[in-house]
């Protein structure tokens, strides 16, 4: 079973469009920074279970991954932990 996602809060820098990528984020009263972006996909409109969202693999700067989604529909973030 995946873990679920829990709320977080991010820094993202804005280019061609608002929210393009994280920078960093705060989460359970500890600030991230995100080294790399290790993968990104896109998931839309096939399964009406799963949410529109923009999903990021990111390594921050202690060596941790964790999965970064950004809901389309209500703008939020939430993360996990990436297995």
């Amino acid at each position: 079973m995946t873990a679920p996602f829990d709320p977080v809060q991010v820094q993202t820098y804005s280019g061609y469009k608002a929210d393009e990528d994280p920078r960093g984020f705060s989460w359970q009263g500890h600030s991230f920074v995100i080294e790399q972006i290790v993968d990104r996909w896109y998931q839309a409109g096939r399964d009406p279970t799963l949410p529109s969202a923009n999903y990021f693999k990111v390594r921050t700067t202690d060596g941790n991954l964790f999965i970064i989604r950004r809901d389309n529909d209500s703008l939020e973030w939430s993360l996990r932990a990436a297995p």
